[in-house]
């Protein structure tokens, strides 16, 4: 069933969220969450997939249930939209715009201008800021979402519940891709080997 009581759906956003990364920043109707994750795939590997959010987005977070429904064209004023397929005996589709793409470097940068989930329910703007950086191995994902003109929800709970959301979208991301592993632990245990033969 399609989910159009957004307060409910603010509810269950901040009651049914994973363990975030971090809130950088809280004012009195703002916020910016912030969170990194690094993936064994190259730039446009990772790039490729990020412009296919129906491959890697959670489907609790769509309002057809649906991530599938999802869309991304990645260019200035294109759309990161959802079909929501009609019910009935004659159904007729519906669809929700979830961002507006203002920039799009390919194998570098996206950045949308959207409210997502139950902030479209409130005159709030948001401003989703992916980055790519080639790694060793790999690529590192700078994921950041700065939110303002917040209006009909505690500031506290609605920033920690969008956090949460955007990291479990990240991991999504990652864990489609595959996450690189940690390498530096290998190195570190080999500098205290050292420290203790001196």
């Amino acid at each position: 069933m399609i989910r159009f009581a957004f307060l409910a759906a603010a509810s269950a956003l901040a009651l049914g969220t994973p363990a975030a990364a971090e809130v950088m920043e809280q004012g009195d109707d703002s916020f910016v969450t912030s969170d990194s994750a690094t993936v064994a795939a190259t730039p446009r590997q990772t790039w490729l997939a990020l412009i296919k959010p129906s491959e890697w987005w959670n489907d609790s977070h769509t309002w057809s249930a649906d991530a599938s429904n999802m869309s991304l064209v990645p260019s200035a004023g294109g759309c990161f939209c959802e079909k929501i397929p009609g019910e009935g005996d004659i159904p007729l589709d519906g669809s929700a715009q979830h961002a507006v793409v203002v920039q799009a470097v390919p194998d570098k940068a996206l950045r949308l201008r959207g409210s997502l989930g139950p902030l479209q329910a409130v005159p709030a703007t948001g401003i989703l800021t992916i980055m790519l950086e080639e790694v060793d191995g790999g690529t590192k994902i700078n994921w950041q979402y700065h939110v303002g003109n917040v209006s009909g929800f505690p500031i506290e709970t609605i920033a920690g519940a969008v956090d949460g959301v955007m990291t479990q979208q990240l991991h999504g991301l990652r864990d489609f891709l595959g996450a690189l592993e940690d390498e530096t632990e290998g190195d570190t245990e080999d500098e205290d080997e050292d420290e203790s033969e001196d």
